[in-house]
């Protein structure tokens, strides 16, 4: 087995797969919606036929799905299958689950014979496709160290976090800064327009002053637009809302700006935008403007 595994070809998992194909990488790889490997094909991977052929043919797989029940789907967790998927393979998930099920995913995959690296990755689609994701690592140091080439392609910077689930909880942290400063400036162009204000000049004034960052440029550039183009669907979002506010719970953490959010993003996708980009939260601040007057 020389080839590596890519299983989980959504909004991120695509461009991330073809920037392993692009650097040489011998992929296989497979997505529960076939339509989604054509790309792929095209640029050179494997197509597998299901997730057990991806195991067969590969001792190091790449796991990039929506949450832990589609990771146990393909993994066989719950059956005899699992040992013969895991043992003598290198996992790597890039997903972004709740940190206390990646604990007990790694528990099950090194008692199976395998062994596992937390990668969540800082980023959306833009960064995916030019290759700048920043990836937090977690887990046994020679895994991670083994991981470390093969994520290259896809990375612009690699941070080892230590033992598993700290890669998460990071990512977890790193999401509740994203979540509630995207929210804050759709807010505040809401609030611009609403005043009449030239929108252009908002920001300006934003790239040129200290809080202007590569996430302010292109979410702004996007509200001014009413561009919703999906790069961080709403639904996404909502569901990393979710993870940080139940482990927020568990440990006894207040997050008020989260929970403000959560409320937002919910009735956002209540409004049938949660496959629209999370700048869509607009959404919900202009009704409630409309509802208050």
């Amino acid at each position: 087995m020389s080839s590596v595994g890519f299983i989980g070809l959504g909004t991120m998992g695509e461009p991330m797969a073809l920037n392993l194909v692009r650097a040489g990488t011998s992929l296989v790889v497979w997505n529960r919606s076939p339509s989604k490997c054509g790309m792929l094909a095209e640029a050179g991977a494997a197509v597998a036929n299901d997730p057990a052929e991806v195991f067969a043919r590969c001792d190091v797989v790449v796991l990039m799905l929506v949450d832990g029940a589609a990771i146990d789907a393909v993994l066989a967790r719950r059956n005899s299958a699992f040992t013969d998927r895991v043992k003598g393979r290198n996992l790597i998930n890039m997903a972004t689950t709740a940190p206390a099920y990646s604990r007990g995913l790694e528990a099950d995959v090194r008692a199976a014979g395998g062994s596992y690296v937390e990668a969540p990755v800082s980023g959306s689609r833009k960064p995916a496709e030019a290759g700048q994701l920043v990836a937090m690592l977690a887990g046994e140091h020679a895994a991670v160290e083994a991981a470390r080439p093969l994520l290259q392609p896809m990375c612009r910077e690699m941070i080892e976090c230590g033992p598993a689930p700290n890669a998460l909880l990071m990512k977890l942290s790193v999401n509740l800064f994203l979540i509630t400063m995207v929210t804050g400036l759709a807010e505040a162009v809401h609030f611009a327009e609403r005043y009449g204000l030239d929108l252009s000049q908002l920001v300006a004034v934003l790239d040129a002053g200290p809080m202007a960052s590569d996430v302010s440029r292109v979410k702004a550039a996007k509200l001014v637009a009413h561009d919703f183009a999906v790069q961080a669907a709403i639904s996404n979002v909502l569901e990393n809302n979710r993870l940080i506010a139940e482990a927020a719970r568990e440990a006894g953490i207040a997050s008020p700006l989260l929970d403000v959010c959560h409320a937002l993003y919910g009735e956002t996708q209540a409004m049938s935008l949660g496959g629209a980009d999370m700048v869509a939260v607009i959404r919900a601040i202009e009704k409630r403007t409309a509802a208050s007057v």
